[in-house]
């Protein structure tokens, strides 16, 4: 543990890699009070809602402390522990989904559907992207694609299918407005995920991108979906429960 702390406060300041962890860390954590505090202030309807948007960011945060520790240490891309954190916070994220477009009719089956599909993405990613040490191009696009076939499940439903759909049906123009926002992080916003993936060894982009670049964007896409979704819930829950 001495040793970590002391990588950390002598690594140079001047590291964007490290500033974006250290910053992530923080920025997802405030993120987090501001949520569960904001619980408070809106209709109870929507409280679940902003708990999980706390939840997202807390979970974030929490990794993102060791994440920050783990290349301060060694340098090296925290692989495992973005897994953890992705496979914890982007079902919840596809979550939000659902808890925003039950009034307007969503059920059960629409919710485990998009969880389904992130946990395909990510548990695919993670073999793809920690067990291809060799960098087989093979290894890492079979699974790649398998991952990618996840993600364009909820970009279909979120876009085109069953997520649409019902933000058409919903009597509020506050929840379709944000469901057309979260259907844009997950357009534009994941999109650095798959890039990521391709720039591991045996990847399309292997070479282009170097770890250190990988980790940036990542970072720095990481604060800007977690929070952004939450801030999206939260204009909602404020704008729905002033209505009251």
């Amino acid at each position: 543990m001495n040793t970590i702390f002391l990588d950390v406060m002598t690594i140079n300041a001047n590291d964007p890699v490290t500033f974006t962890f250290f910053t992530g860390y923080m920025a997802m954590f405030a993120a987090s009070v501001f949520f569960l505090f904001e619980r408070g202030q809106v209709d109870g309807k929507w409280k679940t809602s902003l708990l999980v948007s706390g939840l997202i960011t807390g979970i974030a945060a929490v990794h993102y402390y060791y994440m920050r520790d783990f290349f301060a240490a060694t340098g090296k891309t925290p692989v495992a522990l973005r897994y953890i954190d992705w496979t914890l916070t982007v079902p919840l994220m596809c979550l939000e989904f659902y808890l925003l477009l039950k009034p307007a009719g969503a059920k059960a089956a629409f919710m485990w559907k998009l969880i389904a599909a992130s946990v395909v993405m990510l548990v695919a990613g993670y073999i793809g992207e920690a067990f291809n040490a060799d960098g087989s191009s093979s290894h890492n696009v079979m699974w790649g694609v398998i991952s990618t076939l996840g993600y364009v499940y909820i970009l279909h439903s979120a876009w085109f299918g069953e997520a649409k759909k019902l933000a058409a049906a919903s009597s509020s123009a506050s929840v379709q407005k944000g469901i057309q926002a979260l259907a844009w992080f997950v357009l534009v916003g994941w999109a650095i995920y798959p890039i990521g993936y391709m720039c591991a060894p045996g990847g399309w982009l292997s070479g282009v991108f170097n770890p250190e670049d990988v980790n940036l964007f990542y970072n720095l896409a990481d604060a800007v979906n977690k929070i952004g979704f939450g801030l999206v819930v939260y204009g909602i829950a404020t704008s729905e429960s002033a209505k009251a």
